[in-house]
């Protein structure tokens, strides 16, 4: 073995979580991972991971390294599909993370298509609402729903977001229709994460309403069902409840008023030279798929 082979071996106890583990993908020993992982570790001079066989933790040096050598083994890899005449063909374990709701509502329906389109290609699909760090948990894509800041990642807008406040027609009959954002206060308004503010924009711009509400959730997936019940006034994303609306068993509330018109779905990445043919057609599937004007809003 090269130190090229131990820098994948390396990445490879990171990705999987432990020496076993790594050596039953590699078809190696614990040992042999070990003693590979030692050399790595004598030639650079510094110690990577606190180890067991069964489980590891990287230490402030090895996660600076984990996150450099991954973009170089991916580049490698990449460059020897290229010449191989393999680079317009996705091969390999594609593993991306999304948003609960939405990879169970626009993701999950359409991976039948593209699994057929690249056959060599398995995907792992983790559902998650939180942010995760996609070099550290070792995912080659992200599907995320927010107003991006600066990062070193690559960030690719697949769609635009529409949010808007909503609540079902019996609900406006029983309470009545809001007619400014001050009447809002006489109603229930349901609200994820301990009533989390709105950040809304209307015809004086952007503005900030705290909502009130006898209903306390950790989980969006509540508050649409709630909403869809009757219990009050929501602040919903249209791919979220495009069905509804369309059916009549929703109808917007202060249509002058919406979110943020930053919040966007997006597709992340790191940063790299060589973006793996994986990566890159799954993500123009997405876009492809959703779009400027993504299918929910037709």
């Amino acid at each position: 073995m090269n130190k090229f082979d131990d820098l994948e071996i390396f990445a490879q106890v990171v990705s999987a979580g432990s020496l076993s583990a790594a050596g039953r993908e590699l078809g190696l020993s614990p040992a042999v991972v070990s003693k590979r992982l030692r050399r790595l570790e004598d030639r650079i001079g510094t110690r990577l991971i606190q180890r067991t066989t069964r489980q590891i933790s990287l230490t402030e040096a090895g996660q600076g390294y984990y996150e450099r050598i991954v973009a170089v083994l991916a580049g490698i890899e990449e460059a020897e599909a290229f010449v191989s005449r393999r680079s317009q063909q996705a091969r390999g374990v594609l593993k991306v993370s999304a948003p609960t709701s939405f990879g169970r509502m626009h993701i999950a329906p359409h991976l039948k298509a593209f699994m057929r389109a690249n056959p060599d290609l398995s995907v792992n699909l983790a559902l998650t609402d939180r942010f995760v760090d996609i070099v550290a948990d070792g995912f080659d894509v992200a599907i995320r729903i927010a107003e991006l800041s600066d990062s070193s990642l690559v960030a690719r807008r697949l769609a635009p977001v529409r949010r808007i406040l909503c609540a079902t027609p019996g609900y406006i009959a029983a309470h009545g229709m809001p007619e400014s954002i001050e009447d809002l206060d006489r109603h229930t308004c349901l609200a994820p994460h301990n009533n989390e503010p709105w950040k809304l924009e209307g015809p004086d711009g952007a503005l900030v309403y705290r909502p009130t509400g006898p209903l306390m959730t950790n989980s969006s997936e509540v508050i649409r069902e709630c909403v869809i019940a009757g219990l009050g006034i929501a602040l919903r994303s249209t791919w979220d409840i495009s069905r509804e609306l369309k059916e009549g068993r929703l109808v917007r509330v202060l249509p002058a008023y919406g979110g943020s018109r930053n919040v966007a779905v997006y597709a992340v990445y790191a940063s790299r030279r060589f973006l793996p043919t994986k990566v890159r057609v799954f993500v123009d599937y997405m876009s492809e798929l959703f779009g400027p004007r993504p299918y929910w809003e037709k």
